[in-house]
């Protein structure tokens, strides 16, 4: 069972880039300093780099314990393809370390289904149903907005006070397919259909591509079985 209490906040605006060079320093093809340079450029002052850097570490450069094993295969497979999509891959890590980040994605992705856009202050009332009516609930889920934006998944348009879906990142051949799959099942906690995974609210800035069955049922980390009803469902393997 998921938590829905928030225990490690996402509570920094990330742009794209920063996680691609923190990215890159863990696979072994940039600098820690680099990243340091690169950040305090764009930071104002120590505690706001000190922040961003706790968001930053435990999306790539210090995973939590338990996500070690799959940053590392995340992490090999941008070392193997360093063209394959960083932001799929960083939305894959914050699915899978924050529940507040995954929180908001799913409430944005079914939201936007049917028309493609809603505004900010239904994502705000749909988290303080969830989390509390509270000023820290309103900031974070704006920094996951923010951040979710310049990854390109959404645009904000009327400052911000709408939202719209972009165009979807075609992910179709890339490896990532299956490993952010597993992103989505851990956030999930949960065995999901495997038919209705391409449709999956949380993974709404993505294509994954045609034949997601025999895709998944070839990846070493995940289970299909079928279930009582006769449906495929996946599961994450052990």
């Amino acid at each position: 069972m998921k938590s829905l209490s928030p225990q490690i906040g996402f509570d920094r605006f990330i742009q794209l880039e920063w996680a691609r060079v923190a990215l890159r320093v863990r696979a072994g093809m940039a600098s820690i300093e680099e990243l340091t340079e690169l950040l305090d450029a764009s930071h104002s002052g120590p505690a706001a780099k000190k922040k961003t850097r706790t968001v930053l570490n435990r999306l790539w450069l210090e995973p939590l314990p338990e996500l070690v094993s799959f940053a590392d295969r995340g992490v090999r497979i941008y070392r193997d393809a360093p063209e394959s999509s960083v932001s799929a891959l960083t939305w894959g890590m914050a699915l899978a370390c924050y529940p507040f980040f995954g929180q908001v994605a799913e409430i944005v992705g079914r939201l936007t289904a049917l028309q493609g856009e809603c505004t900010s202050a239904e994502v705000h009332r749909r988290m303080a149903e969830v989390y509390g009516e509270r000023e820290g609930t309103r900031r974070m889920t704006n920094m996951v907005l923010q951040s979710q934006a310049d990854w390109g998944a959404i645009d904000r348009p009327n400052k911000g006070k709408q939202i719209v879906r972009k165009s979807p990142i075609d992910l179709e051949g890339s490896p990532v397919v299956s490993w952010l799959v597993e992103a989505c099942l851990r956030h999930a906690g949960r065995a999901l259909s495997v038919a209705t995974i391409e449709a999956n609210p949380l993974l709404f800035p993505f294509r994954l591509g045609g034949s997601l069955s025999y895709i998944l049922s070839g990846c070493e980390t995940l289970d299909i079985r079928v279930d009582s009803a006769g449906n495929q469902v996946i599961t994450i393997s052990g």
